[in-house]
């Protein structure tokens, strides 16, 4: 038996990506920065794939700036390049839950709540 599992807390890098589907499925992409302990460090990126109602939740919620805390598995897209033929891959976080900490425009009266879980 093998375990993946994958905890963030990060902000969110740019306004998430949604794609509606025929079939009704709805997926988010979005980019999340998570601080290193030194002040020193950059922040590591990493890139986020949210399905179903999460996603339309992070759609309608989540911006640029959002602080979230994410619960996922780490999964890897993979490719051909179209113009090399070379086989390439990225690592993906595919996110089960997502809880969405405070935003920077929490004096916004439309924003979402700090500590909203959306009902999966």
């Amino acid at each position: 038996m093998g375990l993946n599992v994958v905890h963030l807390v990060g902000r969110v890098g740019g306004d998430p990506e949604v794609r509606y589907f025929e079939s009704g499925s709805v997926k988010c992409r979005l980019t999340l920065a998570v601080n290193r302990p030194s002040k020193d460090d950059q922040p590591d990126w990493f890139n986020l794939e949210i399905w179903g109602k999460t996603a339309q939740v992070a759609a309608d919620y989540v911006r640029k700036g959002t602080l979230l805390g994410i619960k996922g598995s780490l999964k890897f897209d993979r490719w051909q390049d179209r113009n090399t033929g070379v086989d390439r891959s990225s690592p993906i976080i595919l996110v089960e839950r997502m809880d969405i900490l405070s935003s920077k425009r929490d004096t916004d009266p439309n924003a979402v709540p700090a500590g909203y879980v959306p009902e999966i």
